[in-house]
Formats: structure tokens, C-alpha cells, sequence
């Protein structure tokens, strides 16, 4: 390997290093328990209580992390876009932290009449709901955006090379859904007058189950994207 070659490889793996130490952080942020150990079996019970939303909010940090993982396989090389397209994933993903915690715990309250403890509580109504949805999904669709981004530059980077770009053009296909949901469920609780019925405020977090269509609509795409080649 040249020295260049070492140099490059030191230099993904310092980048890494550091995005994995940074989303790390992230999850010490949603420690269900707070900063404080439990002295009694009471606040023992309490912080228990917050495992479901940390869980979900567990999953949804792990799912972005695994995004800048499998980046790196398409992209081996230290590249200053790929650098910085990184950095700002980890940027994004400290502001994701809050508006995702206030979500779940939020809702996982509210499911359970009360039950399973919140630090979050809608005080103002329609337009605390209007506030939490649009920064969570900007938020949600930055992340993915990025990562759309960064797969993106490993195909224009492997279609440089002369290699097959397919893998990375599939990636940035898969990112792209849920940028675009985020996007929309932003738009939506923005749009939403706030007369509407509660009901309607459900709309902008439904709209995620639209995440399921990615192996539809992706499949659909690698076929005719085949039969096109």
C-alpha cells in the first residue's frame, strides 16, 4: 500500500472514529434515568418506566448511525466531501436528539393514560404539537438528506473509478423515502391550521408508517432500472 493509500485509510478511520464516538454520545443523551441513579425502588420504578421510548429512540439513532456504516463501505477513500457531509450528519444528529425524545416519550405517555413517565408535556396545545412535529421531521429529513447526499458521492466517486455505481445509486434511493417523509410531515403539521380537531395533529406522525414503502418502491425501481440496462 503507497503511503498515500496509508494515509487516506488513517484518515476514514480517524473520521470514523469520530462519528461513532459522536452518535455514542448522542445515546448517552436519552439515559433513562436522567443524570441521577435511583435511591429507592419507587424512583427505580419510575425510570423503568421510560425504557419503551428510550428503546424507540434507541432504534432510530442506531438505524441513521448504520446509514454512515454502510456509507463506508461504498466509500473507502478520505475525501473532503465525504468529511464534511459526515460532520454534518453528526451535527444534525445532536439536534435530532431532542425533538425524537420528546416525541416517543410523549407518546408512549399518552398511550398509557399517564403511566409510563414524561418530562415532556404539551402546554400550549395545537401549537406545542405544530412546534414538536416540524422539528422533528426537519430534523428527520436533514439526517436522511445527508445521507442521500454522502451515498450520492460514492457513486459519482465509483463512477469516476469505473465501477458499478448500482449499490450506491440503490442507497441513495433508500435514503431519499425518508427524507422525503420528513419533509412532508413537516409541511403537514406546519399547514395545519390550529383549529383543526386533535385528531388531525396525529397526521404529521402517521405519516411515517409511509417508511415501510422502501422495499416496495426501491424494488420497483433496481427492476425497471434493470430491465432499462
Amino acid at each position: 500500500m503507497s503511503l498515500i493509500g496509508q494515509r487516506e485509510g488513517i484518515e476514514a478511520g480517524r473520521l470514523d472514529a469520530f462519528v461513532d464516538g459522536a452518535f455514542a454520545f448522542t445515546l448517552t443523551l436519552l439515559l433513562i434515568g436522567g443524570s441521577s441513579i435511583p435511591d429507592s425502588t419507587d424512583k427505580l420504578l419510575l425510570m423503568l418506566g421510560g425504557i419503551p421510548a428510550f428503546a424507540v429512540c434507541f432504534f432510530h439513532i442506531a438505524f441513521f448511525w448504520h446509514g454512515h456504516v454502510r456509507w463506508r463501505r461504498r466509500c473507502h477513500e478520505a475525501t473532503t466531501t465525504g468529511r464534511w457531509l459526515s460532520l454534518l450528519l453528526v451535527f444534525f444528529a445532536m439536534i435530532f436528539v431532542y425533538p425524537l425524545h420528546m416525541v416517543f416519550a410523549g407518546l408512549f405517555n399518552g398511550l398509557s393514560a399517564g403511566r409510563l413517565p414524561s418530562d415532556f408535556h404539551l402546554v400550549g396545545g395545537a401549537a406545542d404539537m405544530r412546534t414538536l412535529f416540524a422539528c422533528y421531521g426537519l430534523a428527520y429529513a436533514c439526517m436522511a438528506g445527508t445521507l442521500t447526499a454522502l451515498f450520492g458521492h460514492a457513486a459519482r466517486r465509483a463512477g469516476r473509478a469505473g465501477f458499478d455505481t448500482l449499490g450506491a445509486r440503490r442507497e441513495m434511493r433508500v435514503w431519499s423515502v425518508p427524507a422525503v417523509i420528513g419533509l412532508a410531515s413537516a409541511l403537514v403539521a406546519l399547514l395545519l391550521p390550529l383549529s383543526a380537531p386533535g385528531w388531525m395533529w396525529a397526521l404529521p406522525g402517521f405519516m411515517y408508517a409511509l417508511l415501510f414503502l422502501i422495499g416496495p418502491v426501491v424494488s420497483r425501481f433496481n427492476r425497471r432500472y434493470g430491465q432499462a440496462a
